[in-house]
């Protein structure tokens, strides 16, 4: 029993000082699938995407946001709510991919799951996010209508939707920055051919 518990332990140091690939590359690399580390991702090519997806809900302003207003942009989308650690932990690369990227016509979108909007807006004032978030809380129905890519336990969750709005990939987990990125430039790159 002794030497089996040494064999595992072995393995799974030899395996966390193994090489690994960058994970920007790994993103930008269709056929790499899932990467199981902070959390999976998948990469859907262009010509493998399914219908575009239907949503819409009130933000914490009290707006009218649907997916109809984006049609045309690449979106971002994250599934979050204020008491979530991943989710407050990952807020400022989610501002900061916004403010880099909102002059390339790339929208962001939050879908708080949990809150009303009196914690989604001070959610949003402590982390300086500028963005909105539907509030989903009361019929889930944003939820719903990504279910076929986002079980609805995984928060937080993040997807970027080409400009016909359909699913061009996933995270289901907290973000690497550089692998949204990468998501979100051959996502836009796709519109420029």
């Amino acid at each position: 029993m002794a030497f089996a518990s040494l064999g595992v332990a072995t393995m799974l140091l030899l395996a966390a000082c193994a090489p690994s690939e960058d994970l920007a590359d790994q993103a930008r690399d269709a056929g790499a699938g899932t990467v199981a580390s902070d959390g999976s991702y998948e990469i859907f090519p262009e010509g493998e995407r399914k219908a575009p997806i239907e949503f819409g809900g009130v933000t914490e302003f009290g707006d009218e946001l649907s997916s109809d207003d984006l049609v045309g942009s690449v979106t971002v989308v994250n599934f979050w709510y204020a008491s979530c650690p991943p989710c407050r932990l990952e807020a400022p690369d989610l501002q900061a991919l916004w403010e880099e990227r909102q002059d390339d016509g790339v929208e962001f979108v939050g879908v708080n799951i949990y809150d009303q909007a009196a914690t989604a807006k001070t959610f949003a004032e402590t982390q300086g996010i500028t963005y909105p978030s539907i509030l989903d809380v009361d019929d889930a129905s944003v939820r719903l209508a990504f279910a076929d890519n986002v079980p609805p336990q995984a928060i937080p969750s993040t997807l970027v939707l080409d400009a016909e709005g359909r699913v061009a990939s996933v995270i289901r987990g907290p973000i690497d920055p550089s692998i949204l990125g990468s998501m979100i430039t051959d996502t836009l790159a796709e519109s420029s051919k």
